[in-house]
């Protein structure tokens, strides 16, 4: 989207120089722009509305933008003269106006196809009431949250979730108009509606979220409480074939995952989630319902604006992200991050108290080590347990006697005996691996 905003500024600038002497290609230029977004609309084979009203805001902004155009034209006092030549004393306070006021048609109508662009959805998630759920997660526990000030909290609020997908418009899907539909390889083709969905065995359950995007010591995770239905149970009753080993589904925007089945039946909490931290799923989280697999990055796993689901193999066929070079089947890496110190943070000699978050979905966090420079390797003290689904909180006090700037690394253990590597690797195609390293100062 920035891209796009870039480009289309420069070009704009580049029309509004050549005008001044050629306002024939200025409108030239606008209208080629113009007729580029109306291409690309009619074009759009992820589109789920019809096709005029698809093009419908690609037909405004042309008619619009050849209108300010034409405006800011007449301001400076072209076209007043036969030779279209600017007038070297326009006024420029009027000029000024018009622009100021094109600035704010630009403005205004951007608000606007942003609020009317979910109405229906955001009516539909404001009405919405999510029944109790038959199993209810246990309550938290004492000793999962540090006293350390700066680390993350323990449950991740909505608004500070992170975002990751490939929606340049967030879907408008009313649970009203929700329908769910499961087929492929099953005996047993089923169709849920968004009611159906309240009807059927709802449980609740934290768990943390990662990106495989989210690079060593990244921003992209987070632990929420989720309310949905078991997806294990919904293929039991839709009948998997021999032979099936695999789950496409499909978003109504169509973007597509691949996910193990095995993983949506050993056991683990996969949900088709409706509900998060006690809300009906955000808008941009994926409402009216989206799925949630505990152990697997999201890529494979985490579908927002869920509309179909075919049990299917791996051999036939490729998902969005498998056709760009990414894994078809990726667990969660066992990973650690540093939230105090932050980067260039100082602190005065004396004991400092650092911490983080570490994880391990579906596995577990059973130690976490971290040290200071190149020194020995120190236990640092683990918060309770939440469930093997969760991340884990950690903290560490050092006596900094040694002024100046350090370094401080960390790695974790999970339930396996795995430790994590020093070996560093990118995101692309499996996830990022190797310790997260701070450095800070000690004045």
């Amino acid at each position: 989207i920035g891209g796009v905003v870039v480009v289309l500024a420069l070009l704009a600038a580049i029309a509004g120089m050549v005008g001044i002497t050629r306002p024939r290609l200025a409108y030239a230029i606008v209208a080629g722009i113009g007729l580029l977004a109306l291409l690309a609309a009619a074009l759009d084979r992820t589109a789920d509305a019809s096709r005029l009203a698809v093009m419908s805001p690609a037909i405004v902004a042309l008619v619009v933008s050849l209108a300010v155009l034409a405006t800011l034209f007449k301001a400076i006092g072209l076209g007043s003269r036969p030779d279209d030549d600017i007038v070297g004393d326009f006024d420029r306070r009027a000029f000024l106006r018009a622009a100021l006021g094109a600035g704010f048609v630009v403005v205004v109508g951007t608000a606007i196809g942003r609020i009317f662009g979910t109405a229906a959805a955001t009516a539909s998630r404001e009405a919405l009431k999510i029944p109790a759920p038959a199993d209810a997660a246990a309550a938290i526990g004492p000793g999962v949250s540090t006293d350390v000030k700066g680390i993350s909290k323990f449950i991740t609020p909505n608004r500070d979730f992170y975002r990751i997908d490939t929606a340049l418009r967030i879907p408008d899907v009313p649970a009203e108009d929700w329908n769910l539909r499961i087929h492929g390889m099953v005996d047993n083709e089923i169709n849920l509606s968004f009611r159906d969905l309240l009807r059927e065995r709802l449980v609740e359950r934290r768990i943390t979220l990662t990106c495989v995007s989210n690079d060593v010591g990244g921003p992209y995770i987070g632990n929420a409480t989720w309310i949905g239905v078991p997806i294990k149970g919904l293929l039991e009753r839709a009948g998997v074939r021999a032979g099936a080993d695999a789950l496409l589904s499909k978003s109504a925007d169509n973007m597509t995952i691949g996910t193990p089945i095995r993983d949506l039946t050993d056991g683990r909490d996969a949900l088709i989630a409706i509900a998060m931290n006690g809300q009906p799923l955000p808008l941009e989280h994926g409402f009216p319902a989206r799925m949630v697999v505990p152990g697997l990055y999201g890529f494979v796993s985490a579908t927002k604006w869920l509309v179909d689901m075919e049990v299917t193999r791996f051999a036939d066929f490729t998902a969005y992200w498998t056709e760009r070079a990414w894994d078809r089947q990726a667990p969660i890496k066992t990973a650690s991050r540093i939230d105090v110190p932050r980067p260039s943070q100082s602190f005065a000699p004396d004991k400092v108290r650092v911490g983080g978050v570490a994880w391990a979905q579906h596995t577990g966090i059973t130690g976490v080590e971290v040290r200071v420079d190149d020194g020995e390797w120190a236990s640092a003290t683990l918060a309770a347990q939440d469930t093997a689904d969760t991340w884990r909180q950690w903290s560490w006090q050092w006596d900094a006697a040694t002024s100046g700037d350090h370094e401080l690394s960390v790695r974790a253990t999970d339930a396996s005996g795995y430790t994590q590597t020093s070996k560093r690797a990118d995101p692309r195609p499996n996830g990022a691996s190797g310790w997260h390293t701070v450095r800070f100062k000690v004045d």
